[in-house]
């Protein structure tokens, strides 16, 4: 059985492609910590790379982004090449059956905007009179 599971965060915008034959592909990666800390109490990070095919691929593209954080499921895929050295590079990739998109709407537009101090309304105090409670 080939089934995998992760939870991150994407490390770089995703990348939309369309292959030749017309399918859509869409390619990022996301950091994931280590369940225990080193030798030096800091916990680890795997950077994996992930690949989601088409309409998956279309919707990842459209509404993820750098940061975000992702339940992934999936499975392992191995593949290798030459490179211009000759020498045989192997990649490890997992191919997306699912995405699930765990930063909500919300989160993701407030981490986006800023705010300004003149954009900040100033705060009137209350007499407790005014209070419904």
């Amino acid at each position: 059985m080939n089934k995998i599971f992760l939870i991150g965060n994407l490390t770089r915008d995703p990348e939309l492609n369309v292959v030749s034959t017309g399918v859509s592909v869409c390619r990022f990666s996301i950091a994931v910590s280590r369940r225990f800390a080193n030798s030096d109490g800091n916990r680890e990070v795997d950077f994996i790379n992930i690949v989601a095919w088409r309409g998956l691929a279309d919707t990842c593209a459209k509404y993820l982004k750098k940061g975000n954080k992702v339940a992934i499921c999936g499975n392992l895929q191995t593949r290798s090449y030459e490179n211009k050295e000759g020498v045989k590079v192997n990649i490890f990739e997992i191919v997306a059956d699912e995405v699930e998109f765990l930063t909500s709407k919300s989160q993701a537009e407030s981490e986006n905007e800023t705010v300004k101090d003149d954009q900040v309304a100033e705060l009137q105090p209350v007499e407790d009179d005014d209070l419904p409670f």
